[in-house]
């Protein structure tokens, strides 16, 4: 009688590791096509932006100008939705007297094509060349910043670049691990075809860095963001925050824009 118990639970384990293989994209990516508000709707300006990967996807972005700018944010953005759910960032940043630059990975928004971790990587440097290049932005007066998903990708384009500075928020230290905690039953880290190796990234990276994490992260725990920090080169710093993974930034209020302030103060040549 055991052995066919025995048999049956097998199957349905290695048919569930099967599907978290084939599948594993659902569980990165979810995009949406639409587009809930622009920028005018919380009265910034802003230029609607379209511009090329190498593999020739077209991307779509926002370029939001600050009067009188300080430097200009990259804005790299996590797993979900699109730019238009990013709108109180992009006020945020506005204040600290920031130009930004958000736009949508492919399949994201009005991005043509389909996420892939190689895709994603292309995007990130095709929008580094549309600042430096297209628009003139000098490297040392941009900062890379990336939330969740997006820190990683972030991390990935400053150990290819170099930027004025690096803010990685919300971030996990590698895909596999991240997968092994969420999956403890699976063998997840085998399984894993995604990387985002985001503390192999951070080790090559000369800029300063900003890790930003909160401590109350119910997605992403704050040992992540600990691991990243010792995982940064100096000069380094970390700024803890409380709330949630997805609203951190919005609870945590003063203390979050004043880190901000004091990192980009401290690193951003003027």
């Amino acid at each position: 009688m055991l052995a066919p118990v025995l048999i049956g639970i097998a199957v349905v384990y290695v048919g569930l590791a099967t599907l978290l293989y084939l599948f594993q994209s659902r569980l990165i990516y979810f995009p949406m096509r639409e587009i809930a508000a622009t920028p005018k709707a919380v009265g910034l300006a802003y230029e609607d932006v379209r511009f090329t990967a190498e593999d020739g996807t077209v991307l779509n972005g926002w370029f939001i100008p600050a009067g009188a700018s300080r430097g200009t944010l990259l804005f790299f953005h996590g797993n979900a939705g699109n730019i238009s759910h990013r709108l109180d960032s992009l006020m945020i940043f506005h204040r600290l007297g920031l130009s930004t630059f958000i736009f949508d990975y492919r399949g994201y928004g009005r991005s043509e094509g389909r996420p892939t971790e190689e895709g994603i990587y292309q995007d990130a440097m095709a929008a580094w060349r549309y600042l430096t290049e297209k628009r003139g932005v000098s490297p040392e007066k941009i900062v890379l910043f990336g939330r969740s998903l997006g820190g990683s990708v972030a991390a990935w384009l400053a150990a290819r670049r170099t930027p004025g500075a690096l803010i990685v928020e919300s971030a996990f230290t590698s895909a596999p691990d991240f997968a092994s905690e969420m999956y403890p039953w699976l063998p997840a880290r085998w399984l894993t075809r995604f990387r985002y190796d985001t503390v192999k990234h951070l080790a090559s990276v000369t800029s300063p860095v900003l890790i930003i994490h909160s401590r109350d992260d119910e997605i992403i725990p704050v040992g992540h963001g600990r691991r990243l920090y010792e995982a940064a080169r100096l000069p380094r710093q970390f700024l803890e925050i409380r709330g949630s993974h997805n609203g951190g930034f919005l609870q945590s209020g003063k203390e979050y824009s004043d880190g901000l302030e004091r990192f980009i103060t401290a690193h951003l040549k003027e």
